[in-house]
């Protein structure tokens, strides 16, 4: 039977000799678990540590990480000392304008979704969301390489009833878009990735889930509905029983497609995230690989990346083919030679990704890459697209409708979205996703004369652009910035 421990005697133990925290009315000894993230958690030993616990952490992350003897008993609450929240002016601004943000009537698009969620998000979140690597070149490009590829619709086609439906690795899917993995979403709203687990239910798509997701993983499993399609995204840890238990477990529990993380041997420098210290703890998954010494200062994205292993290589894809029978996407392929090396090794598909512009800068977009792989696929390897047994998705930059009927006609299976849905539900939780998919789901098939996707075909784009990467993008401020102070110095010396 748990012991009932006072506040007084929790309060004893607030040192990093001895260090006892309260989450949910119960009482842990966290003496041992004190690593890169012992600023946090000595900020509030010997107190009531929920209020910070559960905005980043999986329900489960305590109870999985503790062995049972650090589990000590319930806290007596009513004697517990109270943490002291103060609200900055800041926090005040900002709640003023969650009250007054526009109502979802007046969203029209995914740009407005974003726009609101700026003003709304707390500065750390919208860093960590919106960051891309250095200039962040790529992550303009993502979208900009869209407006390069034209429409030529066909006219006098019988557009009575039109049908966005497909089938994504087998399975059944309401239009071409999925929900891609994006990591720590209890940032941007206290049900984090269920959100999106509801929402996709709802309108028939599928959610990938992450691997750094704030939810746990069985949380979100047990959010889903009877037969809801769901894939995961995985990041693979220097243990490999580590990753081996997570791989088999999703696929336990239902996971019906496995898509690994190609593109990340390292994160990329994403300074606008980097210039803010990440003080939250760990999603429960880096936790479980025991990573320690966590250099929090640069950021959220690296402070949770460092079990993921450089070294992982395409050796690799037998064992993982031994350790599982889900089928295996690589997700940030990039060119058409990785493309086709993973024809070559038997997996499901690709994803052509540059990880939202988030990892090298100057990357090409999802979309480019894409009608290179088709092209030359079709020469190498007699293959044509869409194609069932090798199937090619893109995420990164997608934001309309249209940007989706390019992607089908140009031979994707599907395309992921994944900061507009963070955005939507950052701003007004699910219901915003639920208002992002219906946005998604409009009627720009027949306007293009394809009352179903078969009828998407790459006849229908001008693509003769693409690869032109003379494009309109922001003012370098940080270049211009220099070159500004440099000629003032020289003005002040002179």
């Amino acid at each position: 039977m748990s012991r009932t421990i006072s506040g007084k005697e929790v309060a004893q133990h607030n040192t990093r000799q001895s260090c006892w925290i309260i989450v949910h009315g119960k009482v842990y000894d966290v003496t041992d678990f004190l690593d890169g993230g012992s600023k946090i958690i000595l900020k509030y030993a010997g107190k009531d540590a929920t209020a910070e616990y559960d905005p980043i952490h999986p329900p489960d992350a305590i109870t999985t990480n503790l062995p049972p003897e650090k589990h000590l008993g319930v806290a007596q609450m009513d004697t517990v000392e109270k943490v002291e929240i103060k609200i900055t002016d800041e926090e005040k601004a900002r709640l003023e304008r969650v009250s007054n943000r526009p109502s979802l009537d007046e969203v029209l698009n995914l740009h407005d979704f974003e726009h609101v969620a700026r003003l709304v998000m707390p500065e750390k979140a919208w860093a960590y969301y919106s960051s891309a690597a250095d200039d962040e070149i790529t992550h303009r490009e993502n979208h900009a390489a869209y407006h390069r590829i034209w429409f030529r619709p066909r006219v006098l086609r019988d557009v009575t009833n039109v049908d966005w439906s497909t089938t994504v690795l087998g399975h059944k899917s309401s239009m071409p878009v999925y929900i891609t993995a994006t990591a720590l979403g209890k940032l941007g709203h206290p049900d984090g990735e269920l959100n999106l687990t509801r929402a996709a239910a709802k309108h028939g798509v599928i959610q990938m889930i992450p691997t750094l997701a704030s939810c746990s993983f069985d949380q979100i499993m047990d959010a889903a509905q009877p037969g809801q399609v769901q894939f995961f995204q995985l990041y693979v840890n220097k243990d490999r029983e580590i990753t081996k238990r997570i791989v088999q477990h999703a696929e336990k529990r239902g996971i019906k497609g496995l898509f690994i993380t190609v593109d990340a041997p390292q994160l990329g420098r994403r300074e606008k995230d980097m210039r803010m210290k990440f003080e939250a703890e760990d999603p429960s998954e880096v936790s479980k690989a025991g990573a320690s010494g966590v250099d929090r200062s640069q950021g959220a994205a690296r402070a949770i990346s460092s079990f993921i292993d450089p070294g992982l290589n395409w050796n690799d894809l037998k064992w993982f083919k031994s350790i599982t029978s889900m089928p295996l996407i690589l997700k940030g392929v990039q060119c058409w030679e990785d493309a086709m090396e993973a024809y070559d090794h038997g997996l499901a598909g690709v994803v052509l990704s540059n990880h939202g512009g988030r990892q090298l800068d100057f990357s090409r977009s999802g979309i480019e890459i894409l009608a290179e792989v088709v092209e030359h696929l079709s020469k190498k390897r007699s293959l044509t697209f869409p194609n069932e047994k090798f199937q090619l998705f893109i995420d990164g930059g997608v934001r309309r409708a249209t940007d989706v009927l390019k992607a089908v006609a140009l031979g994707a299976t599907a395309v992921g979205i994944g900061r507009p849905f963070i955005y939507a539900y950052s701003a007004y939780g699910q219901e915003g996703v639920d208002k992002a998919l219906q946005i998604l789901h409009v009627d720009e098939p027949p306007l293009l004369g394809a009352p179903t996707l078969k009828n998407v075909v790459p006849e229908m784009v001008d693509t003769s652009n693409l690869s032109s990467h003379i494009v309109a993008v922001p003012d370098d401020r940080l270049y211009v910035s220099n070159c500004e102070c440099s000629l003032l110095l020289f003005l002040q010396l002179n």
